[in-house]
């Protein structure tokens, strides 16, 4: 059966008024087409609908049982359109965001303050996990968009906006000083104790390629999963931490940190934006990728 609404919803405005010329000015149509739109729907429904009464007309007692679904009906389109306007001015919602802990602490939160700023009736969720989990999450729909060390294995599933130039070094504490001030391979370091990110983040990834592309193999003394204990450790003199700049400020400025002068250069990385391809983002998560990209912080 073929559902006309705007049938419908004249049967829900004569039925209210009680009367086909009030009905008519409120809808802002010709009473005639009041009265046509009332007859098709009785054709359709094979059943009289309305009794004319001195006042104008009234309900047959069938008639009133419908009204009741209609006026449901109706109210529930009507909650459904104001909703969708509420998300599509951001006044209500959910933005459901994946990244590691790492660039949560370091990237996410500048970003997070001023979106929460600007749209402060937005539940906010984040999950962190391994890149590998999150791109799972997105795919499932359960995340919206992930914010993710880049590079990775692109898909023609994946969108992926790079909005950030991250640079990793070599880095010291106070304790291992002497390594710093002047220029020294890689290699004449191999049997020094160093301390990386465990594998499969996307950071010892790039450090893995950055490694075999210059024929070198490093096995650290100490493997760990947290980026904040890769620069603790560091900064007590445990050993050289792999660590990425942007993301040492603090301690670099502090003189607690100490990049070496390291050759072959390691090239710089990007940060950036993933999102399913043919999937349109809610309005929360365009409104969060358009600060991001606009860098509004």
């Amino acid at each position: 059966m073929n559902i006309d609404l705007n049938l419908y919803q004249i049967f829900y405005m004569v039925a209210k008024k009680g009367n086909i010329t009030k009905a008519a000015e409120d809808l802002y149509i010709s009473q005639p087409a009041v009265t046509q739109a009332i007859h098709t729907l009785e054709d359709r429904i094979g059943a009289t609908l309305f009794i004319r009464t001195k006042k104008g007309v009234s309900l047959t007692e069938e008639a009133k049982v419908l009204y009741q679904f209609v006026e449901t009906g109706l109210t529930y389109i009507q909650n459904g359109e104001n909703k969708f306007k509420e998300l599509m001015n951001i006044e209500s919602g959910t933005l459901k965001i994946g990244a590691s802990t790492t660039v949560t602490e370091n990237v996410l939160l500048k970003y997070l303050d001023k979106y929460h700023e600007l749209y402060p009736n937005i539940d906010i969720s984040i999950t962190n996990d391994l890149t590998n989990d999150l791109v799972k999450s997105l795919k499932e729909g359960t995340l919206d968009i992930l914010i993710l060390n880049l590079p990775m294995k692109e898909t023609k599933e994946l969108v992926i906006t790079p909005f950030l130039k991250v640079h990793d070094l070599f880095m010291v504490g106070e304790k291992m000083n002497h390594l710093i001030g002047h220029t020294i391979s890689l290699e004449s370091l191999i049997s020094e104790d160093f301390i990386f990110q465990k594998s499969p983040s996307n950071t010892r990834a790039f450090l893995n390629h950055y490694l075999e592309s210059n024929h070198l193999s490093i096995n650290p003394k100490y493997d760990v999963v947290s980026f904040s204990l890769v620069k603790d450790m560091t900064k007590m003199g445990l050993g050289i931490g792999y660590i990425t700049k942007e993301f040492a400020s603090t301690e670099l400025s502090n003189q607690e940190l100490f990049p070496l002068d390291i050759t072959p250069n390691i090239p710089a990385r990007e940060i950036g934006i993933v999102t399913l391809n043919n999937v349109i983002p809610s309005f929360a998560a365009k409104a969060f990728i358009e600060l991001i990209k606009e860098k509004r912080y």
